[in-house]
């Protein structure tokens, strides 16, 4: 099933600003789109197209790479015999697929940008180039790109819709409601997506079937297959890998969300774990969140490194990764979701839903806390803190089930006046300005 993603866009900029002058190299996490993107881009828009699939190379193409990148016509003509394609100058692409298993093709790139005649396309996953491209020059002739699951609107086009989402940013602009009518109809949308995730296999699975079982299933196997990734690329930090990934969905339903070491063991430091952290959110597997404990124009200035919490890079996925030692059927998120009964425990898809969607809008993502046991007054912890306008940041608040008072909220306005933009709270219901504080519909999140 074809899906139509925003990502093909921003590649048709590349081709025409680019002109052959740099390669784009598009990053994901595995199972997120990337080859069958890239491929498609390249047989719609170039005369001919070679895709090299380094997860399945011939030996002849090894050989190719390995004995006749010192003369480029050789290479190219060579190339082209085998795949038995007619590689036209400035009309033709060449698809480096998973082009971290193969890091010499990688920093053949540099001379096949500067050679010129077609344009080159990468995808890989950045963990395993980090680690595999230690000893080479890794090209700065790339514009380097990152593929996220589907998001909220691709994920209406690909049931179809592609009104909605337009008027609803018509809504947000002009603060108006959005009426009883539209916002439940929307809502409805939004919980299957919370449910399905954006990743393209499970979405075409329950699209083909309108099911979510097949879905769930599809989702097992690419959470079985982040944990193979994780033995075979994560080296000495594979167990540690996948303790904190288990662990992703029980701290999250905490009610502060923090990721707590303790969880992984009594004895458990940062220092022990810092690199499976890294590795989980370099292979996009999941999205930190990092406390700044000094709203101001630079965040990450008053980064708290060991504060973190860690959603998962798609909302489907936590869904069934909370219940990956039992089967669909006991799933109790989906009928919890489905019927808008959010609880404590069940919030976590929705405070985790808003973090994915505010990741493919900003390249980091912040919240602020504050412990202060000797006076509970004030102990605050704000959900998201967003860069705003003239360097004031603005907090955000995820709310799910009966709407909740913000002590939080209104402790930290207090304490940092003049020095925020307004708030804002996602919830389950319309728009609404009230005291200074902006509530949107969780869905909204797309917007900020």
């Amino acid at each position: 099933m074809r899906f139509k993603r925003k990502m093909y866009a921003r590649m048709l900029h590349w081709k025409a600003a680019a002109q052959g002058k740099s390669a784009l190299f598009v990053d994901g996490a595995r199972r997120v789109g990337k080859s069958w993107l890239c491929e498609q881009f390249a047989a719609n828009e170039y005369d001919s197209y070679i895709l090299v699939d380094f997860g399945n190379m011939p030996d002849e193409v090894r050989a190719i790479f390995s004995q006749d990148t010192s003369d480029l016509n050789l290479f190219f003509l060579r190339l082209s015999a085998f795949y038995r394609v007619r590689l036209h100058a400035r009309r033709s692409a060449i698809v480096f697929d998973e082009v971290q298993l193969f890091p010499r093709a990688r920093q053949l790139v540099k001379y096949l940008v500067a050679d010129g005649r077609y344009d080159i396309i990468e995808t890989g996953s950045l963990i395993t180039l980090l680690m595999k491209s230690e000893e080479i020059l890794v090209p700065s002739e790339e514009e380097h790109v990152e593929l996220f699951p589907l998001d909220f609107e691709e994920f209406l086009w690909a049931c179809g819709d592609e009104a909605t989402v337009p008027a609803l940013r018509a809504f947000y602009e002009n603060r108006q409601p959005l009426g009883q009518a539209l916002l439940r109809r929307v809502m409805s949308d939004f919980r299957i997506y919370m449910l399905v995730g954006g990743m393209p296999q499970a979405l075409a699975a329950y699209l083909e079937a309108n099911d979510f079982a097949p879905a769930d299933r599809r989702k097992r196997q690419i959470l079985s297959l982040y944990r193979e990734d994780a033995a075979k690329f994560a080296r000495k930090h594979a167990a540690r890998v996948r303790a904190i990934l288990d662990q992703v969905p029980a701290q999250l339903a905490t009610r502060e969300k923090v990721f707590r070491l303790s969880s992984l063991g009594k004895q458990a430091r940062m220092r022990e774990y810092e690199d499976a952290f890294t590795w989980l959110e370099d292979a996009m597997i999941v999205n930190t969140c990092r406390n700044a404990s000094e709203p101001n124009a630079m965040l990450a200035a008053s980064e708290a490194h060991t504060t973190q919490k860690l959603y998962m890079a798609d909302t489907g996925l936590l869904t069934t990764l909370a219940f990956a030692d039992r089967n669909y059927a006991q799933n109790t998120l989906y009928r919890a979701v489905l019927f808008d009964k959010l609880h404590v425990n069940e919030g976590m898809l929705a405070e985790n839903v808003v973090a994915q969607m505010l990741r493919t809008r900003y390249p980091r993502l912040f919240f602020y806390a504050r412990s202060d046991t000797s006076q509970r007054a004030n102990m605050m912890e704000i959900d998201f803190l967003l860069p705003g306008e003239e360097g004031k940041p603005f907090p955000v608040e995820v709310k799910t089930g009966r709407y909740k008072p913000h002590a939080s909220l209104d402790k930290f306005r207090r304490k940092f006046k003049g020095r925020i933009g307004q708030p804002v709270i996602l919830y389950a219901k319309d728009i609404l300005e009230e005291d200074g504080i902006v509530h949107l519909p969780m869905f909204m999140a797309m917007f900020l």
